[in-house]
């Protein structure tokens, strides 16, 4: 058995079988999570009805690392089909400064992302909302049930949704836990639709094996190169997908390969400058054809300025606009929700990854030599929080 013509034994040799594994899986994951949130729609329903009802409720999308970047892409998805003000902001964020983000007389849901639930911050930042708010409800997706956050005790309301074990990957960059719970955070939004996505999942399925059998060659070519710097651009739902795909370069190649994310409109007021002769810029396109107009037009700048060594486009039909250097295009016509082209769209960033690990004689299962990143992050103290009485 082989995946991306590298034997099983091979991989297992160099250190990358749990990474390339779980990267290829993912298609086949996310028809299980679509499955599991099917399966138990009726109880996620009675407790997020209940919760929504408050008529001036805070949603808070959070997370630590690579869990907190899936808000990024949700942020938009939950605002419109919950109509109630949602926010993203980072574990690290409300743990360090919790006044910014909770107010005591404010109802809160706070919907956490952990892959394992044991990151220090995780539990930390559910106990502190406990805490400021006289109201606080806690739904928590995650692919651990033996974790910390997963077994959190609370007085408060609480739903975890537990992704299939499966998504609970075991190597350090987190790849199908990522797309998991993204899906995952996308059906739970949209839960009254759920019945009728069916169709929408099967397509996204077919995009990620498109991109995993079609691409990889591409992907490993590309990983070939002498460049230095990755550029990712996104807009709404692809920037978290930009964001999460610039640290899983970063990370997988040992922070070799530093990598940068931003909007197409925000990269022009300045980082553009980062562009040399040994940086590729990886646009993330939308299928929308008005949010297209401003994308394109940051691919018709580039044209101005240092000259970048490659320019890629990932796009779900073929953008007759601009003319890239790489074009990974999925269909022949645009079919998906946007939002759920985020959940695929992360592929590309982790194939590039993990061959660039191979090539740099790294282990991308364990890229870190010198331990300065963790499966579970150490080394963090979490102080006592006192707060007001309520």
């Amino acid at each position: 058995m082989e995946t991306w013509n590298i034997s099983m034994e091979e991989l297992r040799d160099k250190g990358g079988y749990y990474t390339a594994t779980e990267i290829c899986n993912q298609p086949e994951i996310w028809q299980k999570v679509y499955d599991k949130v099917l399966s138990e729609k009726d109880n996620i329903e009675v407790f997020t009805n209940k919760i929504l009802q408050n008529g001036n409720l805070h949603v808070i999308l959070t997370g630590a690392g690579t869990s907190a970047f899936i808000g990024l892409s949700l942020l938009g998805t939950y605002k419109r089909s919950w109509h109630h003000f949602t926010s993203c902001v980072s574990t690290t964020d409300i743990v360090s400064h919790p006044f910014d983000y909770l107010f005591p007389e404010v109802p809160t849901l706070i919907i956490s992302f952990a892959r394992s639930g044991n990151s220090p911050e995780s539990v930390a930042a559910v106990s502190i909302a406990d805490q400021i708010c006289r109201k606080c409800y806690h739904l928590i997706i995650t692919c651990d049930k033996e974790g910390e956050l997963a077994n959190y005790v609370t007085k408060n309301e609480k739903f975890v949704f537990m992704l299939p074990p499966d998504a609970n990957d075991q190597s350090l960059a987190m790849t199908v836990s990522y797309s998991g719970m993204l899906l995952a955070g996308i059906l739970i939004a949209r839960l009254g639709e759920t019945e009728d996505m069916h169709n929408r999942i099967r397509l996204l399925c077919r995009y990620g094996e498109k991109i995993i059998n079609d691409y990889s060659k591409t992907f490993s070519e590309i990983a070939g190169m002498d460049f230095s710097r990755v550029v990712f651009l996104g807009s709404g739902p692809q920037f978290g997908t930009a964001t999460e795909s610039h640290l899983k370069l970063q990370e997988l190649t040992d922070g070799k390969i530093i990598c940068k994310t931003d909007s197409y409109l925000g990269f022009r007021h300045g980082p553009k400058a980062v562009v040399d002769n040994k940086t590729i810029v990886i646009y993330l396109f939308s299928n929308q054809p008005y949010v297209l107009q401003y994308e394109n037009d940051l691919v018709s700048a580039m044209k101005t300025g240092k000259k970048p060594l490659l320019e890629i486009g990932i796009m779900e039909t073929r953008n007759a606009l601009v003319v890239l250097d790489v074009e990974i295009i999925l269909a022949e016509k645009n079919s998906l929700d946007e939002e759920l082209l985020s959940v695929c769209n992360i592929i590309p960033a982790q194939m590039l990854g993990f061959f660039k690990s191979m090539k740099l004689g790294l282990q991308p299962d364990t890229p870190s030599k010198s331990g300065a990143i963790s499966r579970v992050v150490k080394g963090v103290n979490v102080y006592p929080f006192i707060t007001i009485e309520k």
